[in-house]
């Protein structure tokens, strides 16, 4: 489902979501298509949805026009030894 049907659908609304296609620009994921998990009304639990969230599973809101997640690289961890 693209994410403009899903904005029309729940417009100002918390979604958890599973992405299921993207595309890559610079340090930035686009992504294209997703599936609705389902609708999140209290903000406080869309908080605790999103930090629980890994892999392809994200919340977000419809405000948003586009769902465009920034990829962070892992630099200087502690503790790993080669």
């Amino acid at each position: 489902m693209k994410w403009s049907e899903i904005r029309k659908m729940y417009p100002n609304q918390y979604i958890k979501l599973n992405i299921l296609d993207y595309y890559l620009e610079d340090d930035k994921k686009i992504v294209t298509d997703v599936s609705l998990i389902n609708v999140i009304e209290d903000p406080k639990l869309a908080t605790k949805e999103l930090l629980k969230s890994n892999g392809d599973t994200i919340v977000y809101h419809t405000g948003a026009e586009e769902i465009i997640i920034e990829i962070r690289n892992a630099i200087g961890l502690r503790g790993i030894r080669l």
